[in-house]
């Protein structure tokens, strides 16, 4: 609520430090009222607050006592530690989804799936990467970008595969809150490199927000997999 009052009166240096707590008071709730956590969903968790809440940095620094140089090496080292941060989340989020299933029973009844979910991301991916190139083009930033799409969309798909795997409520909500990350995360980028709209950085608040309300509800379930393939 905090963060829509001030995006929307412009005072977006407010906004964003409220939009910063949201992934926090999310672990916070996690470590207070589940009682069987998972040791990597755990971290997932975090390990992503930490990279939120590193947008508090800037009260720290007096930009305008900064040179242009000084800006360009802070923005790169803010970048480069917030998105690795992001990374390795998102690589315990996809253990803690890969724990869930018979990888072997999954590669020899799913195939087609996987195939036709691996063209999607690779073109997910190539979008992406051709939106943000022109600012991280010649640079390690683009790596950085590179394999921090890959990670999000295996996380996206390991979840729907999950879900056809397992055909429970838990996986069921996992893939909600999967989608509606990769989701906020494009139009992160939209709204980054294309239009920096108001209602661009409202939207993918809501499904961030909508993202981790997903991922905090299964957290409480037990997954009781039902199998299909003897």
């Amino acid at each position: 609520m905090a963060f829509t009052t001030y995006e929307f009166k412009e005072e977006y240096f407010l906004s964003q430090f409220f939009r910063a707590l949201i992934v926090p008071l999310f672990a916070l709730l996690y470590f207070i009222n589940v009682k069987r956590r998972s040791f990597h969903f755990s971290w997932f968790l975090i390990l992503y607050s930490i990279s939120e809440l590193l947008v508090f940095n800037e009260i720290f620094f007096d930009y305008d006592t900064m040179t242009e140089a000084e800006l360009i090496r802070y923005d790169d080292i803010y970048y480069t530690v917030g998105n690795l941060l992001y990374i390795v989340a998102y690589v315990f989020l996809l253990i803690d989804v890969l724990k869930t299933i018979d990888i072997k029973m999954v590669l020899k009844n799913y195939r087609i799936h996987l195939v036709v979910l691996s063209a999607l991301n690779i073109y997910i991916i190539y979008v992406l990467l051709t939106i943000v190139n022109p600012y991280v083009e010649g640079s390690y930033l683009f790596v950085i970008e590179l394999v921090y799409n890959i990670v999000m969309l295996l996380v996206l798909t390991s979840c729907l595969i999950s879900y056809f795997y397992n055909d429970n409520k838990k996986s069921l909500l996992l893939f909600f809150g999967s989608i509606c990350i990769v989701f906020s995360e494009v139009i992160q980028v939209a709204y980054f490199y294309i239009s920096d709209r108001d209602l661009l950085n409202l939207m993918q608040t809501l499904l961030l927000v909508l993202a981790f309300s997903f991922f905090y509800f299964q957290s409480g379930i037990r997954n009781k997999k039902v199998q299909f393939f003897a």
